[in-house]
C-alpha cells in the first residue's frame, strides 16, 4: 500500500532577526560590558571611522576600508593596529547580531608592529627603588600590590577589605578585573604583612567595603591618580620613560619567569586568557640563545 503524500511544511526562516536599527545603537551594543576605559577607546576609534567615512557603517566597501587604513600611516603601527582591531571587531559583531548583511573588515589585514614590552619591563632593582624611595605609606603599598600581585590598575583601584582575605601563612587577594572574571592571588608572606600593617595604622572602623587605597575625597583612588603616582616615583628612582602602573605587571611576570616559576602558574597569576599572551615575556627577555654557543 502507498503512503498518501503529506504536505511538508516549509522551515520557518532561520536569519537571525536584526538586534539593532541604527548605528548607533549597534555601537552601543558592542560596547555594552566593557570597561570604561575600552569603551572611551574603542569609541575613539570608531569616531575617526565615522569622520574619514561619513556614511552608514552597511554602506562601507573594502576599497573604502583600505583607504581609512592607509589614511593611518602618520600614526604609529601600534596605533593602527589597535584602531583597526576596533573597527574589524565592530563589524565582525554587526554581522553576527544581524544588522550587517556582510563584514567587509573580514578582509582587511591589520599590521603588524613591532614587539617593544622588552622596554617596558623594569629591573627588580628598579622596582625596589621605587617603592623604597616613595614616602608616603599608601601609596608605598600600593607599588608594592601593584608589583606582587601582577593585579591591572582598575582591580586594584577596585579593591575593598573584603577582597583581602587570609590564606595559610599569608593572604590573598581577590581581583574582579577583565573581561567580567574573577581571580584570586596569594601574596608572600612579606607582602601579606606590609598589608596587615597598614590596615591597622588605619582608624578602627574600618569596614569590610571600604576601599583599600583611599584618595582624598575618601573614595577610591582612580586610575590617573595611581598612573601619577607610579610616574612620581618612577621619577625619584632615575628610571626614564613614561613609566606607568602595567609596567609593574610587566615585570612581575618576567621576574617571575626569571625565577622559575611556569608559564601556566604566571598566566593564571595574571589573568591572561592564553599560554601565548604569557609566553610573550619569555622572548621578551630570554634567559636562552644560540647567540650564547658561539665564540664571540
Amino acid at each position: 500500500m502507498i503512503n498518501a503524500l503529506v504536505p511538508v511544511t516549509p522551515p520557518p526562516d532561520t536569519a537571525l532577526p536584526a538586534q539593532a536599527e541604527s548605528d548607533e545603537q549597534v555601537i552601543a551594543l558592542w560596547l555594552h560590558g566593557k570597561s570604561a576605559h575600552s569603551r572611551r577607546a574603542y569609541a575613539a576609534d570608531v569616531t575617526r571611522l565615522q569622520v574619514a567615512l561619513p556614511k552608514p557603517l552597511a554602506e562601507i566597501t573594502l576599497g573604502e576600508l583600505q583607504q581609512f587604513a592607509d589614511s593611518l600611516s602618520a600614526l604609529s603601527a601600534n596605533s593602527r593596529k589597535r584602531i583597526l582591531s576596533a573597527v574589524k571587531s565592530l563589524l565582525s559583531f554587526g554581522q553576527r547580531v544581524g544588522y550587517l548583511r556582510f563584514n567587509v573588515g573580514a578582509a582587511l589585514r591589520a599590521p603588524s608592529a613591532k614587539q617593544t614590552l622588552a622596554e617596558r619591563i623594569l629591573s627588580e632593582s628598579e622596582v625596589h627603588s621605587m617603592i623604597a624611595l616613595t614616602p608616603k605609606a599608601r601609596d608605598q603599598l600600593l607599588l608594592r600590590l601593584l608589583y606582587a600581585s601582577a593585579g591591572r590598575v582598575s582591580e586594584v583601584c577596585a579593591l575593598t577589605w573584603a577582597d583581602v582575605q587570609p590564606n595559610g601563612d599569608s593572604g590573598q587577594l581577590t581581583f574582579f578585573g577583565k573581561g567580567g572574571k574573577t581571580r584570586a592571588v596569594k601574596l608572600s608572606k612579606a607582602t601579606w604583612v606590609a598589608l596587615l600593617a597598614y590596615r591597622a595604622r588605619r582608624t578602627s572602623d574600618v569596614h569590610a567595603s571600604d576601599p583599600v587605597f583611599v584618595g582624598r575625597k575618601g573614595g577610591p583612588l582612580s586610575a590617573g591618580q595611581v598612573r601619577r603616582i607610579v610616574a612620581a616615583a618612577a621619577r625619584r628612582a632615575g628610571i626614564a620613560g613614561h613609566v606607568s602602573p602595567h609596567w609593574l605587571r610587566h615585570s612581575h611576570a618576567s621576574h617571575a619567569l626569571e625565577r622559575g616559576a611556569g608559564v601556566a602558574l604566571v598566566r593564571d597569576t595574571l589573568g591572561h586568557s592564553s599560554l601565548a599572551i604569557t609566553s610573550m615575556y619569555t622572548h621578551a627577555k630570554p634567559n636562552e640563545s644560540s647567540a650564547l654557543h658561539l665564540a664571540v
